[in-house]
């Protein structure tokens, strides 16, 4: 029996001109997850559109493909062409679960939800010749017992981080612009793996470097410090995603994290304004201080990796300006920028509907680079747009990263400042060289390097610093979100 999985990409990402290192991060560890469920004895091909040009020409007996929004199209198209071949085609993934009934003409069967308890249902039920047109997730979601990652199926030549991994699903919050709603609805919405397994699958991965894809990896806390007691001494180094509160609090897990090897963090810091933390359901972050976050942070050798979005209601034509410079002043060494998206499935996505607000429905356009809906009462299209475009030109600029180089201390964490933010994005043709190449496997020592090297002046085994006294209601102050 033959398999194909396939993960499509936009144009964008296929040009034989220009290649971003973006579309080069990382492999597509869902598709990789299922394939672990099919029979030994099958023969399974897993590629990925980002990094390879798609094979048209085969008859695989079953196709598998994975859908987000902005390649919906693509993957529709695919699909079309596979069941003209007579493939059994099914398409799953975050775009198929929040909009199945548009998903469904183009497959013969479409998974909702995570795979890992739809999936094996499914293929019983194909092998058995009755296999349904739906599967969905449910209540009995875990992830105890599921089979290593095929991970052999992926080309780890061409991605600078093929060390990704996801120890967890979903996440404890409920923001309103955040699609995990939507994609985990029907049963649990955080769950983990256990830390036998997680530390089973890092031991299975060589080299030093590691990359956390969960959407919130301090979020369970007993987890994450049995975790991260097991990769103290491992010599890792790795990256990961979590929010303000959790780094605000003093129970000793982010010291954990440093010691086993955590150097930069992705933290949604969203908006400067209350206001905006309040309609976008994001409590987590009210009353927080983004800057005391920051300094922990900056104490324990970790690097930050800042997101904003930018037009939500309450902000007006200084939001650009105000966050880069404020970003700047905190010494944030990589900063993401988002247009405010409504994906379908999420709350944002219904308030914007009902409003009348979405300008089309054109889903490769959903790329958090483009105005899809109309702005607040502050800002115009247009203004918005071209706000986002220089907000990255300035936070950018070697100016500024050599500005918010100089807020850390050591001379070294200034160099390395200045060798991750300026390497990320000053040097693309060197990228598009090493991807065009294929030697993207090359940088990968560089990259390490950098993060091995980046400290704090205490060090990451020092104790954290005192955060300020909590107010009445228990949150910390935040006087950075005050206008």
């Amino acid at each position: 029996m033959r398999v194909k999985l396939i993960l499509p990409a936009l144009t964008e990402a296929t040009s034989p001109y220009w290649r971003p290192i973006k579309y080069s991060l990382f492999p597509p560890l869902g598709l990789a997850t299922l394939a672990a469920y099919l029979p030994a004895d099958w023969e399974a091909d897993l590629q990925d559109e980002h990094v390879e040009p798609l094979r048209l020409d085969d008859r695989p007996d079953l196709v598998v493909i994975q859908v987000y929004i902005t390649n919906a199209y693509r993957a529709y198209a695919l699909a079309g062409h596979y069941r003209a071949r007579g493939a059994y085609v099914c398409l799953g993934g975050l775009h198929v679960t929040s909009l199945p009934d548009e998903a469904a003409p183009h497959a013969d069967s479409i998974f909702l939800g995570p795979g890992e308890e739809t999936f094996p249902a499914f293929l019983k039920d194909w092998r058995a010749g009755r296999a349904r047109a739906r599967y969905a997730s449910g209540a009995g979601r875990t992830l105890a017992g599921i089979p290593p990652i095929r991970r052999e199926l992926i080309k780890r030549e061409r991605y600078l981080v093929p060390n990704s991994i996801v120890v967890t699903r979903g996440c404890p919050h409920h923001c309103d612009f955040c699609y995990k709603d939507a994609f985990f609805a029907g049963g649990k919405s955080f769950y983990t793996q256990t830390v036998d397994d997680a530390l089973a699958e890092i031991d299975r991965l060589p080299g030093r470097h590691l990359y956390f894809l969960d959407d919130h990896l301090l979020g369970h806390t007993r987890f994450a410090a049995e975790l991260f007691d097991g990769m103290r001494g491992l010599g890792r180094l790795f990256q990961g995603a979590a929010t303000v509160d959790s780094v605000l609090r003093d129970n000793g897990l982010l010291e954990k994290a440093a010691q086993a090897g955590l150097r930069s963090l992705f933290v949604g810091f969203e908006t400067l304004s209350p206001v905006n933390l309040k309609a976008s359901n994001k409590p987590q972050n009210l009353g927080r201080d983004y800057a005391a976050a920051i300094r922990r942070l900056h104490d324990l050798g970790i690097m930050v990796n800042g997101s904003f979005v930018f037009g939500l209601d309450d902000d007006r034509p200084d939001v650009f300006r105000r966050t880069v410079d404020w970003a700047v002043r905190q010494g944030i060494t990589t900063a993401t920028f988002h247009i405010a998206t409504p994906y379908p499935g999420t709350a944002l996505f219904r308030q914007m509907e009902a409003a009348g607000r979405l300008l089309h429905r054109r889903w490769n356009e959903y790329d958090t680079r483009t105005v899809v809906c109309r702005p607040g009462p502050y800002l115009t299209a247009q203004q918005l747009k071209d706000g986002y475009d220089q907000a990255y030109r300035d936070f950018y600029s070697w100016a500024n990263i050599a500005k918010a180089s100089l807020v850390h201390g050591p001379l070294r964490h200034q160099l390395k400042h200045l060798a991750y933010a300026g390497g990320w994005k000053k040097f693309e043709p060197l990228w598009n060289f090493a991807i065009k190449s294929r030697h993207l496997d090359a940088m990968r020592p560089l990259l390490e390097a950098i993060l091995s090297k980046v400290r704090g002046a205490s060090g990451p085994s020092a104790a954290a610093p005192a955060l300020p006294p909590a107010s009445a209601d228990g949150f910390l102050p935040l006087p950075v979100l005050t206008r």
